[in-house]
Protein backbone atom coordinates (compact mmCIF):
# COMPACT_ATOMS: atom_id res chain seq x y z
CA UNK A 1 0.00 0.00 0.00
CA UNK A 2 1.93 2.94 -0.94
CA UNK A 3 -0.53 5.69 0.06
CA UNK A 4 -3.60 5.98 2.20
CA UNK A 5 -5.68 9.14 3.62
CA UNK A 6 -6.76 7.36 6.79
CA UNK A 7 -3.98 4.76 7.73
CA UNK A 8 -0.81 6.72 7.08
CA UNK A 9 -1.08 10.22 8.66
CA UNK A 10 -2.77 10.98 11.31
CA UNK A 11 -2.69 15.17 10.06
CA UNK A 12 -4.63 13.69 7.10
CA UNK A 13 -6.82 11.61 9.27
CA UNK A 14 -7.80 14.60 11.08
CA UNK A 15 -8.66 16.59 7.53
CA UNK A 16 -10.44 13.88 6.56
CA UNK A 17 -12.63 14.30 9.67
CA UNK A 18 -12.75 18.04 9.36
CA UNK A 19 -14.39 17.24 5.99
CA UNK A 20 -16.63 14.45 7.02
CA UNK A 21 -17.90 16.57 10.16
CA UNK A 22 -18.17 19.82 8.10
CA UNK A 23 -20.84 17.48 5.31
CA UNK A 24 -23.10 16.27 8.11
CA UNK A 25 -23.26 19.57 10.66
CA UNK A 26 -24.54 21.59 6.97
CA UNK A 27 -26.23 18.52 6.02
CA UNK A 28 -28.21 18.93 9.38
CA UNK A 29 -28.68 22.60 9.31
CA UNK A 30 -30.29 21.97 5.58
CA UNK A 31 -32.82 19.54 7.06
CA UNK A 32 -33.53 21.53 10.23
CA UNK A 33 -34.33 24.68 7.72
CA UNK A 34 -36.20 22.31 5.29
CA UNK A 35 -38.99 21.65 8.23
CA UNK A 36 -38.42 24.68 10.09
CA UNK A 37 -39.76 25.84 6.29
CA UNK A 38 -42.32 23.90 5.74
CA UNK A 39 -43.62 22.95 8.64
CA UNK A 40 -43.44 26.07 11.37
CA UNK A 41 -44.60 25.12 14.49
CA UNK A 42 -45.73 28.90 15.33
CA UNK A 43 -47.21 31.54 13.42
CA UNK A 44 -44.14 33.86 14.39
CA UNK A 45 -41.32 31.76 12.68
CA UNK A 46 -42.63 32.03 9.45
CA UNK A 47 -40.02 32.71 6.64
CA UNK A 48 -39.55 35.53 4.57
CA UNK A 49 -37.30 37.44 2.30
CA UNK A 50 -35.31 39.84 4.37
CA UNK A 51 -31.37 39.26 2.68
CA UNK A 52 -31.56 38.77 -1.24
CA UNK A 53 -33.25 36.78 -3.67
CA UNK A 54 -29.76 35.11 -4.60
CA UNK A 55 -28.45 33.99 -1.04
CA UNK A 56 -31.81 32.76 0.13
CA UNK A 57 -32.38 28.46 1.45
CA UNK A 58 -35.91 29.37 1.15
CA UNK A 59 -35.47 28.78 -2.74
CA UNK A 60 -34.51 25.60 -1.80
CA UNK A 61 -36.67 24.32 1.01
CA UNK A 62 -39.56 25.07 -0.99
CA UNK A 63 -38.38 23.54 -4.22
CA UNK A 64 -39.59 19.86 -5.94
CA UNK A 65 -36.51 18.34 -5.20
CA UNK A 66 -36.00 19.57 -1.48
CA UNK A 67 -37.63 16.20 -0.75
CA UNK A 68 -37.88 12.69 -1.83
CA UNK A 69 -41.28 11.03 -0.20
CA UNK A 70 -40.86 12.85 2.75
CA UNK A 71 -36.91 12.27 3.10
CA UNK A 72 -35.02 15.70 2.85
CA UNK A 73 -32.33 15.61 0.44
CA UNK A 74 -29.81 16.43 3.43
CA UNK A 75 -30.46 13.01 4.82
CA UNK A 76 -28.29 11.51 2.06
CA UNK A 77 -25.43 14.30 2.55
CA UNK A 78 -25.61 13.49 6.36
CA UNK A 79 -24.98 9.69 5.65
CA UNK A 80 -21.94 10.22 3.89
CA UNK A 81 -20.52 12.52 6.20
CA UNK A 82 -21.25 10.53 9.02
CA UNK A 83 -19.75 7.59 7.46
CA UNK A 84 -16.42 10.07 6.24
CA UNK A 85 -16.04 10.77 9.95
CA UNK A 86 -15.82 6.97 11.18
CA UNK A 87 -13.85 6.05 8.82
CA UNK A 88 -10.97 8.79 10.12
CA UNK A 89 -12.15 7.37 13.52
CA UNK A 90 -12.37 3.60 12.56
CA UNK A 91 -9.68 3.76 9.69
CA UNK A 92 -9.64 0.10 7.69
CA UNK A 93 -8.30 -0.16 4.04
CA UNK A 94 -12.19 -1.49 3.27
CA UNK A 95 -13.60 1.38 4.88
CA UNK A 96 -11.53 4.32 3.12
CA UNK A 97 -12.29 2.05 -0.46
CA UNK A 98 -15.88 2.37 0.40
CA UNK A 99 -15.58 6.38 1.23
CA UNK A 100 -13.29 6.94 -1.56
CA UNK A 101 -15.85 5.12 -4.13
CA UNK A 102 -18.82 7.43 -2.25
CA UNK A 103 -16.67 10.51 -2.99
CA UNK A 104 -17.14 10.39 -6.80
CA UNK A 105 -20.99 10.33 -7.09
CA UNK A 106 -21.24 12.67 -4.54
CA UNK A 107 -19.15 15.29 -5.79
CA UNK A 108 -20.93 14.79 -9.00
CA UNK A 109 -24.05 15.75 -7.40
CA UNK A 110 -22.76 18.27 -5.82
CA UNK A 111 -21.91 20.17 -8.95
CA UNK A 112 -25.23 19.13 -10.33
CA UNK A 113 -27.06 20.79 -7.28
CA UNK A 114 -24.98 23.60 -7.76
CA UNK A 115 -25.68 24.42 -11.79
CA UNK A 116 -29.36 23.64 -10.84
CA UNK A 117 -29.29 26.25 -7.94
CA UNK A 118 -27.96 28.51 -9.75
CA UNK A 119 -29.07 28.26 -12.81
CA UNK A 120 -32.86 27.39 -12.75
CA UNK A 121 -33.18 28.24 -8.99
CA UNK A 122 -31.44 31.54 -9.71
CA UNK A 123 -30.57 31.37 -6.02
CA UNK A 124 -28.09 29.28 -3.71
CA UNK A 125 -28.79 28.34 -0.29
CA UNK A 126 -26.07 29.15 1.94
CA UNK A 127 -26.82 25.92 4.21
CA UNK A 128 -26.15 23.87 0.91
CA UNK A 129 -23.12 25.91 -0.05
CA UNK A 130 -21.49 24.59 3.44
CA UNK A 131 -21.99 21.14 2.04
CA UNK A 132 -20.51 21.55 -1.18
CA UNK A 133 -17.61 23.08 0.19
CA UNK A 134 -16.89 20.29 2.07
CA UNK A 135 -17.83 18.06 0.08
CA UNK A 136 -15.32 18.57 -2.88
CA UNK A 137 -12.37 18.64 0.02
CA UNK A 138 -13.58 15.51 0.61
CA UNK A 139 -13.43 14.41 -2.85
CA UNK A 140 -9.65 15.83 -3.41
CA UNK A 141 -8.31 14.59 -0.16
CA UNK A 142 -9.66 10.86 -1.28
CA UNK A 143 -8.29 11.32 -4.54
CA UNK A 144 -5.19 12.41 -4.10
CA UNK A 145 -4.27 10.75 -0.85
CA UNK A 146 -6.63 8.07 -0.75
CA UNK A 147 -5.88 4.16 -1.14
CA UNK A 148 -4.90 3.62 -5.23
CA UNK A 149 -6.09 0.89 -7.50
CA UNK A 150 -3.83 -2.20 -7.89
CA UNK A 151 -4.48 -1.51 -11.41
CA UNK A 152 -4.77 1.49 -12.99
CA UNK A 153 -7.99 3.58 -14.94
CA UNK A 154 -11.32 2.84 -15.27
CA UNK A 155 -10.59 -1.05 -15.31
CA UNK A 156 -9.11 -0.54 -11.87
CA UNK A 157 -12.02 1.35 -10.29
CA UNK A 158 -14.59 -1.09 -11.15
CA UNK A 159 -12.88 -3.80 -9.86
CA UNK A 160 -11.03 -2.92 -6.78
CA UNK A 161 -13.45 -0.10 -5.34
CA UNK A 162 -17.04 -0.66 -7.26
CA UNK A 163 -16.85 -4.42 -6.72
CA UNK A 164 -14.03 -4.86 -3.81
CA UNK A 165 -17.29 -2.73 -1.80
CA UNK A 166 -19.70 -3.96 -2.80
CA UNK A 167 -21.29 -5.80 0.62
CA UNK A 168 -20.23 -2.65 2.92
CA UNK A 169 -22.39 -0.64 0.12
CA UNK A 170 -25.12 -3.04 0.56
CA UNK A 171 -25.02 -3.01 4.21
CA UNK A 172 -24.82 0.31 4.37
CA UNK A 173 -27.54 1.01 1.77
CA UNK A 174 -29.67 -1.03 3.74
CA UNK A 175 -29.39 0.98 7.05
CA UNK A 176 -29.46 4.27 4.82
CA UNK A 177 -32.85 3.06 3.80
CA UNK A 178 -34.25 1.75 7.42
CA UNK A 179 -33.21 5.74 8.45
CA UNK A 180 -34.67 7.12 5.28
CA UNK A 181 -38.06 4.95 6.27
CA UNK A 182 -38.25 6.81 9.43
CA UNK A 183 -37.30 10.12 8.00
CA UNK A 184 -40.69 9.59 5.54
CA UNK A 185 -42.61 8.49 8.59
CA UNK A 186 -41.36 12.03 10.55
CA UNK A 187 -42.83 13.93 7.23
CA UNK A 188 -46.14 12.24 7.41
CA UNK A 189 -46.17 13.06 11.24
CA UNK A 190 -45.82 16.91 10.31
CA UNK A 191 -48.26 16.66 7.20
CA UNK A 192 -50.84 15.46 9.89
CA UNK A 193 -49.87 17.59 12.66
CA UNK A 194 -50.81 20.95 10.59
CA UNK A 195 -54.11 19.86 10.45
CA UNK A 196 -54.91 18.65 14.39
CA UNK A 197 -52.82 20.45 17.29
CA UNK A 198 -50.16 23.02 15.36
CA UNK A 199 -52.85 24.65 13.22
CA UNK A 200 -54.95 24.55 16.65
CA UNK A 201 -51.76 26.70 18.42
CA UNK A 202 -51.90 28.37 15.23
CA UNK A 203 -55.58 29.73 15.73
CA UNK A 204 -54.78 30.81 18.80
CA UNK A 205 -51.26 32.91 18.41
CA UNK A 206 -53.03 34.43 16.16
CA UNK A 207 -56.43 35.65 18.08
CA UNK A 208 -53.51 37.02 20.32
CA UNK A 209 -52.23 39.02 17.91
CA UNK A 210 -52.43 42.79 18.47
CA UNK A 211 -55.51 43.90 15.88
CA UNK A 212 -54.07 47.05 13.66
CA UNK A 213 -55.93 49.16 11.45
CA UNK A 214 -56.02 48.76 7.98
CA UNK A 215 -53.65 51.12 5.58
CA UNK A 216 -55.11 54.92 5.23
CA UNK A 217 -54.76 53.25 1.37
CA UNK A 218 -55.71 50.08 0.32
CA UNK A 219 -54.73 49.26 -3.02
CA UNK A 220 -56.96 49.04 -5.62
CA UNK A 221 -55.48 46.55 -7.27
CA UNK A 222 -57.31 42.75 -6.13
CA UNK A 223 -56.40 39.13 -6.51
CA UNK A 224 -59.57 38.12 -5.23
CA UNK A 225 -63.13 40.01 -5.17
CA UNK A 226 -66.05 38.61 -3.10
CA UNK A 227 -67.51 42.79 -2.50
CA UNK A 228 -67.24 46.19 -3.70
CA UNK A 229 -66.47 47.12 -0.59
CA UNK A 230 -63.13 45.69 0.45
CA UNK A 231 -64.28 45.77 4.42
CA UNK A 232 -67.24 43.81 3.40
CA UNK A 233 -66.00 40.48 3.19
CA UNK A 234 -66.18 38.06 5.68
CA UNK A 235 -62.27 37.24 5.31
CA UNK A 236 -59.97 40.30 3.97
CA UNK A 237 -56.42 39.74 2.86
CA UNK A 238 -53.90 42.84 2.59
CA UNK A 239 -51.10 41.45 0.87
CA UNK A 240 -47.60 43.70 1.05
CA UNK A 241 -45.46 41.60 -1.39
CA UNK A 242 -42.61 41.19 -3.65
CA UNK A 243 -43.11 40.29 -7.73
CA UNK A 244 -39.39 38.66 -7.24
CA UNK A 245 -39.30 37.45 -3.75
CA UNK A 246 -39.33 33.57 -3.38
CA UNK A 247 -41.34 33.41 -0.55
CA UNK A 248 -43.98 35.61 -2.23
CA UNK A 249 -44.23 33.17 -5.00
CA UNK A 250 -44.66 30.36 -1.93
CA UNK A 251 -47.28 32.37 -1.00
CA UNK A 252 -49.07 33.16 -4.11
CA UNK A 253 -49.69 29.45 -4.90
CA UNK A 254 -51.27 29.43 -1.10
CA UNK A 255 -53.23 32.08 -2.03
CA UNK A 256 -54.30 30.67 -5.20
CA UNK A 257 -55.52 27.57 -3.29
CA UNK A 258 -57.96 29.84 -0.75
CA UNK A 259 -58.89 32.11 -3.61
CA UNK A 260 -60.76 28.68 -5.19
CA UNK A 261 -62.11 27.19 -1.76
CA UNK A 262 -63.37 30.25 -0.43
CA UNK A 263 -64.44 32.30 -3.96
CA UNK A 264 -67.12 34.35 -2.89
CA UNK A 265 -66.19 35.08 0.74
CA UNK A 266 -62.72 36.56 0.56
CA UNK A 267 -60.70 40.10 -0.70
CA UNK A 268 -57.29 40.19 -1.36
CA UNK A 269 -55.56 43.12 -2.10
CA UNK A 270 -51.99 42.87 -3.27
CA UNK A 271 -49.77 46.10 -1.90
CA UNK A 272 -46.84 46.47 -3.51
CA UNK A 273 -43.74 46.34 -1.71
CA UNK A 274 -40.48 45.83 -4.33
CA UNK A 275 -37.29 45.07 -1.94
CA UNK A 276 -35.48 47.76 -4.14
CA UNK A 277 -34.31 50.96 -3.50
CA UNK A 278 -35.31 52.39 -6.69
CA UNK A 279 -39.00 53.33 -5.06
CA UNK A 280 -38.92 51.77 -1.91
CA UNK A 281 -36.96 53.96 0.73
CA UNK A 282 -37.41 51.44 3.48
CA UNK A 283 -35.07 49.16 1.85
CA UNK A 284 -31.26 50.21 2.00
CA UNK A 285 -30.06 47.95 -0.95
CA UNK A 286 -31.99 46.48 -4.60
CA UNK A 287 -32.37 43.13 -3.11
CA UNK A 288 -34.90 42.74 -5.53
CA UNK A 289 -33.61 44.66 -8.66
CA UNK A 290 -36.27 44.55 -11.25
CA UNK A 291 -39.20 43.97 -8.79
CA UNK A 292 -40.41 48.45 -9.23
CA UNK A 293 -40.33 47.76 -12.99
CA UNK A 294 -42.79 44.79 -12.57
CA UNK A 295 -44.81 46.55 -9.81
CA UNK A 296 -45.27 49.22 -12.65
CA UNK A 297 -45.65 47.04 -15.33
CA UNK A 298 -48.85 45.34 -13.30
CA UNK A 299 -49.93 48.60 -12.15
CA UNK A 300 -50.76 50.69 -15.48
CA UNK A 301 -53.67 49.29 -16.28
CA UNK A 302 -55.88 47.96 -13.49
CA UNK A 303 -57.92 45.76 -15.91
CA UNK A 304 -54.92 43.85 -17.10
CA UNK A 305 -53.23 44.04 -13.43
CA UNK A 306 -54.02 40.21 -12.80
CA UNK A 307 -53.39 38.79 -16.02
CA UNK A 308 -50.15 40.54 -15.46
CA UNK A 309 -49.94 39.36 -11.78
CA UNK A 310 -50.57 36.07 -12.35
CA UNK A 311 -48.18 35.69 -15.23
CA UNK A 312 -45.21 37.08 -13.70
CA UNK A 313 -45.49 34.58 -10.72
CA UNK A 314 -46.07 31.84 -13.02
CA UNK A 315 -42.45 32.97 -14.68
CA UNK A 316 -40.84 34.01 -11.44
CA UNK A 317 -37.25 32.80 -12.58
CA UNK A 318 -37.76 34.16 -15.71
CA UNK A 319 -39.26 37.73 -14.37
CA UNK A 320 -35.94 38.33 -13.31
CA UNK A 321 -34.60 39.28 -16.88
CA UNK A 322 -35.09 42.79 -18.34
CA UNK A 323 -35.64 41.47 -21.45
CA UNK A 324 -38.57 38.96 -20.42
CA UNK A 325 -39.65 42.25 -18.63
CA UNK A 326 -39.96 44.79 -21.65
CA UNK A 327 -41.76 41.38 -23.86
CA UNK A 328 -43.87 41.52 -20.94
CA UNK A 329 -45.00 45.16 -21.24
CA UNK A 330 -45.19 44.71 -24.92
CA UNK A 331 -47.59 41.89 -25.02
CA UNK A 332 -50.09 43.82 -22.55
CA UNK A 333 -49.59 47.01 -24.64
CA UNK A 334 -48.68 48.86 -21.22
CA UNK A 335 -44.78 49.57 -22.35
CA UNK A 336 -45.40 53.34 -21.07
CA UNK A 337 -45.62 52.15 -17.54
CA UNK A 338 -41.93 52.25 -17.02
CA UNK A 339 -42.31 56.02 -17.82
CA UNK A 340 -45.70 56.85 -16.38
CA UNK A 341 -45.47 59.08 -14.02
CA UNK A 342 -48.70 58.93 -12.28
CA UNK A 343 -48.33 54.84 -12.11
CA UNK A 344 -44.94 55.58 -10.35
CA UNK A 345 -47.02 57.95 -7.97
CA UNK A 346 -49.94 55.87 -7.64
CA UNK A 347 -47.27 52.95 -6.42
CA UNK A 348 -45.10 54.99 -3.86
CA UNK A 349 -48.69 55.79 -1.78
CA UNK A 350 -48.91 52.14 -1.69
CA UNK A 351 -45.35 51.43 -0.89
CA UNK A 352 -45.06 54.47 1.73
CA UNK A 353 -48.37 52.79 3.62
CA UNK A 354 -45.73 50.06 5.16
CA UNK A 355 -44.50 53.37 7.00
CA UNK A 356 -47.99 53.53 9.01
CA UNK A 357 -47.07 50.58 11.24
CA UNK A 358 -45.44 50.19 14.81
CA UNK A 359 -41.74 49.04 13.97
CA UNK A 360 -41.66 45.05 14.76
CA UNK A 361 -37.68 45.09 15.43
CA UNK A 362 -34.62 48.06 16.22
CA UNK A 363 -33.41 46.99 13.15
CA UNK A 364 -36.11 48.45 11.01
CA UNK A 365 -37.77 51.98 11.55
CA UNK A 366 -41.26 50.79 10.34
CA UNK A 367 -43.44 47.90 10.62
CA UNK A 368 -43.81 46.94 6.93
CA UNK A 369 -40.38 46.02 5.95
CA UNK A 370 -40.32 42.99 4.22
CA UNK A 371 -42.19 40.57 2.16
CA UNK A 372 -44.83 38.76 2.07
CA UNK A 373 -46.36 40.43 5.25
CA UNK A 374 -50.47 40.47 5.40
CA UNK A 375 -52.51 41.38 7.13
CA UNK A 376 -55.50 39.34 7.82
CA UNK A 377 -58.77 40.82 9.43
CA UNK A 378 -56.83 42.91 10.85
CA UNK A 379 -54.37 41.13 12.25
CA UNK A 380 -50.66 41.02 11.13
CA UNK A 381 -48.60 38.11 9.97
CA UNK A 382 -45.01 38.46 8.62
CA UNK A 383 -43.45 35.86 6.33
CA UNK A 384 -45.35 32.79 5.05
CA UNK A 385 -47.73 29.97 6.72
CA UNK A 386 -48.54 26.51 5.35
CA UNK A 387 -51.56 26.33 3.69
CA UNK A 388 -53.16 24.05 6.21
CA UNK A 389 -52.52 26.97 8.46
CA UNK A 390 -53.87 29.89 6.83
CA UNK A 391 -56.95 27.31 6.04
CA UNK A 392 -57.26 27.10 9.88
CA UNK A 393 -57.44 30.90 10.51
CA UNK A 394 -59.83 31.08 7.67
CA UNK A 395 -61.93 28.69 9.17
CA UNK A 396 -62.08 30.18 12.51
CA UNK A 397 -62.65 33.61 11.19
CA UNK A 398 -65.63 32.52 9.27
CA UNK A 399 -66.66 30.48 12.64
CA UNK A 400 -66.30 33.54 15.08
CA UNK A 401 -68.93 35.84 12.33
CA UNK A 402 -71.53 32.59 12.66
CA UNK A 403 -73.75 32.42 15.89
CA UNK A 404 -73.07 28.98 17.16
CA UNK A 405 -76.10 27.08 17.99
CA UNK A 406 -77.42 26.66 21.28
CA UNK A 407 -74.93 23.89 23.67
CA UNK A 408 -72.42 24.27 20.64
CA UNK A 409 -68.78 26.11 21.30
CA UNK A 410 -67.28 28.68 18.84
CA UNK A 411 -64.38 27.30 16.12
CA UNK A 412 -61.57 28.60 18.35
CA UNK A 413 -62.47 26.38 21.37
CA UNK A 414 -63.88 23.10 19.57
CA UNK A 415 -61.88 22.92 16.44
CA UNK A 416 -59.29 20.07 16.40
CA UNK A 417 -59.21 18.48 12.97
CA UNK A 418 -56.79 15.40 12.56
CA UNK A 419 -58.09 14.30 9.00
CA UNK A 420 -55.25 13.68 6.80
CA UNK A 421 -55.27 15.76 3.68
CA UNK A 422 -56.43 14.40 0.39
CA UNK A 423 -54.18 14.17 -2.05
Amino acid sequence: MDRSLTLKSSWLRLWSFVAGLGMAVASFLTIDHFFRANFPETIFTGSFCDISSFFNCDSSAYSSIAHFQGVPLGYWGLVLGILVMLGAVLPSARFEKVNKFLALPNALGVITLFLYSVFFLKSLCLLCSGYYVFSLLNFYLFWKFGIRSEQPGLIGFIKDLAIGSLKPLVAIGLLTIMGAYGFHLFYQAKKDAQLGGVATRIVKEFYSLKPVKNPSLISPYWTAKATEKFEDAPIRIIEYADFLCPDCLFLFKQLERLKKEYAGKINIAFQFFPLEAKCNDVVDKDRHPGACDLSYIAAYDPAKFLQIHDEIFRNFEKAKNPEWRLQLAKKYGVEAALTDEKTKELVKKIIETGKEYEKTSERYPYGIRSTPTMIINNRMIIGTLPYAHLKAIIESLLSEQEQPAAGETRFLENWVDTRKVKK
